[in-house]
């Protein structure tokens, strides 16, 4: 089989694809042959050495295929099956992935693969992000940044759906227009700005003079000040990514000046801890996504052999929607 693998810690150039031999699965496994593999931000950060994982490593944590082999103990799943998974794989980057069963989750009749691959990992993150890490109730107003990325969008019609009205920020035109058919109500062009840790937070005041509800905030370094400027009295600010690097450390005195505001960095894996957690979460999305009730916007697919330039363009934000990967 083909994989792509991550050599050693540094840019797009370390991944090798490489062909290594057909997998057996363990006790409590399958082998799933991907028809789409999720590219997302967390396998740059290990791919860099951002995060600390072992090299060489198969790249990817999330993909959708079909059931070709079953692990001993393994009686829930059966050869033939569609199943999607966001975690528990030695690696999604490549024909043959090795799955733990128990984080397996069927993919219901009506969504495609490549469409269940998209919605994983994205579609669980604006899940909890908009249920229970800051909940989006009737009447609220939030900010999402990166309102046309895989999360943005997908977030963007979860609040919206759950009454809120949405701003977002978007740094080209085609991504604009992206993020209003999401249903945001009004969208800022973050890259036109000159001083953004101020123009956006009066931008945001201009349309909410109290200022937002909650930020959600998968940006990170270059929108923390601003964010926290756009929040209300006692507003939330979720941080639950850093695409432009980590925020520094900072003075939580911050937090009582703005309004007594709150501030919170989720994880994914904390919300998905079991598997009924797990399966709660993808049921709610995967149903959605079969009910015609929630829009995936699959922006880019590229080849195995092209992994390299996946990343690339990730890490340049010329992406928009989800990004795969297509053995």
């Amino acid at each position: 089989m083909r994989a792509v693998r991550a050599t050693a810690p540094g840019g797009p150039e370390v991944l090798s694809v490489d062909d290594l031999p057909d997998p057996s699965p363990g006790p409590g496994q399958i082998v799933v042959r991907v028809a789409a593999a999720g590219v997302n931000f967390v396998d740059t950060y290990r791919r860099s050495g951002r995060y600390l994982v072992p090299f060489p490593h198969v790249v990817g944590s999330e993909g959708a295929g079909t059931v070709t082999t079953l692990g001993a103990g393994v009686t829930a799943v059966a050869v033939g099956d569609r199943v999607a998974w966001l975690d528990g794989t030695d690696g999604s980057y490549t024909d043959l992935a090795v799955v733990d069963a128990a984080r397996a989750v069927p993919v219901p009749a009506g969504v495609g693969l490549e469409d269940a691959a998209a919605v994983m990992l994205q579609g669980v993150t604006a899940h909890y992000l908009a249920v229970d890490t800051a909940p989006v109730r009737p009447g609220q107003t939030v900010l999402v940044h990166a309102g046309a990325g895989g999360v943005g969008l997908l977030l963007t019609q979860l609040a919206v759906a759950r009454g809120a009205r949405v701003l977002t920020t978007v740094s080209t035109t085609e991504k604009a227009d992206l993020s209003r058919g999401a249903g945001a109500t009004d969208v800022l062009r973050y890259d036109l700005l000159d001083d953004p840790a101020t123009q956006l937070p009066a931008w945001v005041r201009d349309h909410v003079p109290d200022g937002v509800d909650t930020v959600f905030d998968g940006v990170g370094a270059t929108t923390f000040d601003a964010s926290l400027a756009s929040l209300r009295v006692r507003g939330t600010l979720v941080l639950f990514g850093g695409a432009s690097g980590a925020v520094p450390p900072f003075d939580p005195m911050r937090l009582e000046r703005g309004g007594s505001l709150f501030l919170t960095r989720p994880s994914l894996r904390h919300h998905v801890v079991t598997r009924d957690e797990l399966l709660g979460r993808t049921d709610a999305v995967l149903g959605l996504l079969a009910d015609g009730d929630l829009d995936v916007r699959i922006g880019a697919r590229f080849e195995l052999e092209r992994a390299a330039d996946a990343h690339r363009a990730l890490e340049a934000r010329a992406t928009t929607g989800k990004v795969l990967l297509i053995p």
